[in-house]
């Protein structure tokens, strides 16, 4: 293909969300070094303003879809629809946090800075054509996560989770690169639709395990970041230790994105010789669905049972990709879309909950809540009854058009192990329901502050989205058919 050395017009509308994003984050820190203590709290009107011109971006370069930047990116509707997904979820991130880090005395530009710089990359993974552009953006957005992991550098918690998604994040993308090094072995080429052209008329047996090989290679790199066993460990430490608010980031918007280079990756470049990695992924969706369910079955700690809840929900994801359909890959849009919403709304109340130097995150904390502040265990209670899949909530529609889409695809057996393993699932949800309304008021109920502005938005945002999805499921669900075509 020719290479276009001076990007046109065009290519820069469609890069128009990333370039926004990257000049009001290189603007906060330039205003971080100039501005007094007092001056601090515009940080986070100045990282919505951007973020929401980013979002106005999104929908203004899906006028001019098409490849850019010599087909390195691409801007389809399934890129967009998680372009605006990511940043929906760096919106509300931005909501939630501003309440917790005052609480913490660490408001800071650097912490809103480093929260556009992770976005920027995933929006660059969500468009990128290119395994190279693939893990620039991959990159660009782990880097920024791993600071803001360890965010509160005299908590002790905040440097465990740092150091350990680190290294292991470093360690995973080791294997990423080693499996890309591999595929421009065998076919000379990073760019998905090349590849997928190369291995349909490859014929040598020999060129093809060992592009098996580095199809498996890939998958490790990209199983780690959506925390799916056997690659999962990492997660219950990083969310448990991490600040609550990053938790709340790190369990939506990089999973998503990552699950959207997941299945571009696997769908495309990679759909020719689906017969070789889909039992990895069906195997892979088991064993996440099995560790992640029955491990929370004995956590005490709330953050803990969410990231183990997290990885039993990417195990549902995973068998809409091992489905290996249309149907499939639009229910796994609508399911990330559902469950980002939920899992927010989740996190945003622990954020809330937790208080100065996140005293209060065990279960028994919870106690009374329903009595003490019946919206917020109102609201609480909306999203963990999403996480079961109790009808009228987006998660019940994700986990039937998932389990759908493998039936469609005869994996019948895997759908009624996952059915089994989410009936599992609703014993430690109903658990925190049955403590917070019919325990006594334990002492972190009764002392309990009213919700502040930023929380209150993103519960309420979170709420009233997780029943439009699960009452009117077509608002979405029709865009993600129309977007599951790559390309489109």
């Amino acid at each position: 293909m020719p290479v276009n050395i001076l990007p046109s017009g065009e290519d820069y509308i469609r890069f128009l969300p990333e370039i926004i994003m990257t000049v009001v984050g290189t603007l906060i820190m330039i205003l971080e070094a100039v501005t007094s203590e007092r001056s601090k709290g515009m940080f986070p009107g100045i990282s919505l303003v951007g973020l929401l011109a980013a979002l106005g971006g999104v929908f203004y370069a899906a006028n001019f879809s098409g490849a850019s930047f010599s087909n390195m990116l691409v801007v389809d509707g399934f890129g967009t629809f998680f372009r605006v997904l990511v940043i929906g979820v760096g919106i509300l991130s931005v909501l939630s946090s501003t309440q917790y880090l005052r609480r913490e005395h660490a408001m800071s530009g650097e912490y809103y800075a480093l929260l556009l710089f992770s976005i920027t990359g995933q929006c660059i993974m969500v468009t990128a054509n290119e395994l190279i552009m693939i893990f620039i953006g991959l990159e660009i957005s782990s880097i920024a996560t791993y600071v803001l992991a360890g965010y509160l550098r005299d908590d002790k918690r905040n440097n465990e989770a740092a150091l350990k998604y680190f290294l292991l994040g470093s360690f995973a993308t080791a294997f990423l690169l080693y499996g890309v090094s591999w595929i421009y072995g065998a076919t000379g080429s990073t760019n998905l639709g090349e590849i997928r052209l190369i291995l349909q008329n490859m014929v040598s047996q020999q060129s093809l395990i060992m592009i098996g090989a580095a199809a498996a290679l890939i998958f490790v790199g990209f199983a780690f970041k959506v925390s799916a066993a056997p690659f999962q460990i990492w997660a219950p430490d990083v969310y448990q230790g991490a600040p609550a608010p990053v938790t709340l980031f790190m369990s939506a918007g990089p999973k998503a994105a990552a699950f959207a280079v997941f299945l571009r990756v696997f769908m495309t470049a990679f759909e020719p010789i689906n017969a070789r990695w889909e039992p990895f992924v069906w195997s892979s969706a088991l064993l996440t669905m099995i560790i992640g369910n029955f491990a929370a079955l004995t956590q005490t700690n709330v953050k803990r049972m969410l990231a183990y809840s997290s990885i039993a929900h990417a195990g549902y994801v995973m068998v809409a990709i091992a489905a290996h359909n249309q149907i499939g890959t639009a229910a796994a849009m609508f399911y990330l879309a559902a469950y980002s919403l939920m899992n927010i709304g989740a996190f945003a109340v622990v954020t809330h909950f937790a208080r100065q130097g996140e005293k209060y995150v065990n279960i028994e904390d919870f106690a009374g809540l329903g009595w003490k502040q019946p919206i917020t265990a109102g609201l609480f209670a909306i999203f963990l009854l999403s996480l079961i899949g109790v009808p009228l909530t987006g998660g019940f529609f994700g986990k039937f058009y998932i389990f759908k889409a493998a039936l469609d695809a005869h994996l019948v057996w895997l759908a009624v192990l996952g059915l089994l393993t989410s009936a599992v699932a609703a014993y430690y949800y109903l658990r925190l329901l049955v403590v917070m309304y019919f325990r006594d008021p334990s002492e972190a109920t009764t002392t309990l502050q009213p919700l502040g502005a930023g929380i209150k938005t993103t519960l309420w945002a979170a709420a009233l989205g997780t029943l439009l999805l699960g009452i009117y499921p077509s608002v979405i669900l029709d865009f993600a058919r129309n977007s599951s075509a790559f390309g489109k």
